[in-house]
C-alpha cells in the first residue's frame, strides 16, 4: 500500500493513543499524520515513532488532504466530523458506536471480514463492532 496522509481524531484519549501505538507497530504506511482532538488539547505534543505530534483542534476544514482518518472521540463526534471528512474525500474507520447499526455501512471485524472494509460505500465509512473488538 502506498504512503498515505492519516488523521486521528480523538488521538488525547485511550483509544485515540492505542491508535498511535498500532500504527507504529504495525508500520502502516504514513506520508503525513494529523492528531486531532478537542480545543482544550490542541497545542499539547503526542510521540509518534519517537517524535512529537503536535495536536490540533477538531474542525470541519480539518480533514483537507486526509485519505484515512480513524475517529475515537464519541459517537457525536464521528456524527458530526465524519461527514466533512467523507468529503474531503477521506476513508473513516470509525471506532464508535456511530454508525454501528446502519445497513449500508459495512461492520469489520479485520481477523473475520477484512474483504469488508472495501465496501465503503458512498458514505466512505466503515464501523468498527466496538472498541474492545
Amino acid at each position: 500500500m502506498p504512503e498515505v496522509n492519516v488523521a486521528i481524531a480523538g488521538a488525547t484519549g485511550a483509544v485515540g493513543e492505542e491508535f498511535l501505538r498500532l500504527l507504529a507497530l504495525r508500520d502502516y504506511p504514513i506520508k503525513s499524520l494529523k492528531l486531532l482532538a478537542s480545543a482544550r488539547s490542541a497545542g499539547k505534543k503526542l510521540k509518534f515513532k519517537g517524535e512529537d505530534v503536535v495536536v490540533e483542534e477538531l474542525k470541519a476544514d480539518s480533514f483537507e488532504g486526509i485519505e484515512h482518518a480513524f475517529f475515537s472521540a464519541g459517537g457525536g463526534i464521528s456524527k458530526e466530523f465524519a461527514p466533512h471528512a467523507a468529503k474531503a474525500g477521506a476513508i473513516i474507520i470509525d471506532n464508535t458506536s456511530a454508525f454501528r447499526y446502519e445497513p449500508e455501512i459495512p461492520l469489520v471485524i479485520p481477523e473475520i471480514n477484512p474483504d469488508d472494509a472495501f465496501n465503503y460505500g458512498e458514505r466512505r465509512i466503515i464501523a468498527n463492532p466496538n472498541c474492545t473488538t
